[in-house]
């Protein structure tokens, strides 16, 4: 499956954005997906995952209560709303997709989109 993420932006200190990310191929509701984010200088970190009905999610510490991961089947596209950001919330955001698991592990993602960058200004 191939991924395609759009959304990010340059936003203040407590403000919101929605990434989305479009699946090519006709397996989507067969990946669980995920979001990852990197900032400049440091490894790449989960951020949130979706099983393949939107029925179980599951969130990093740090953006329990801020962030919302959803999905549309139907539109093959996974969505990421982010409230409240902050400064340590800039990274670029990436998508991933893992088949036939309930939550995104980073080691065994098979598919990875090519980012999109999210700025938050204090």
């Amino acid at each position: 499956v191939q991924l395609e993420e759009s959304g990010g932006g340059l936003v203040q200190t407590g403000g919101s954005l929605r990434l989305s990310c479009v699946a090519s191929g006709r397996t989507f509701k067969t990946f669980a997906m995920g979001w990852f984010r990197q900032a400049p200088g440091k490894e790449r970190d989960f951020v949130a995952s979706i099983n393949w009905s939107g029925s179980d999610t599951f969130y990093a510490d740090s953006v329990k209560g801020r962030f919302t991961i959803s999905r549309d089947n139907a539109k093959d596209t996974v969505y990421l709303q982010m409230n409240s950001l902050k400064p340590e919330d800039t990274a670029v955001y990436f998508c991933a997709a893992q088949q036939f698991v309930l939550k995104v592990e980073a080691a065994g993602v098979q598919s990875w989109g090519q980012g999109t960058q999210v700025t938050v200004s204090s």
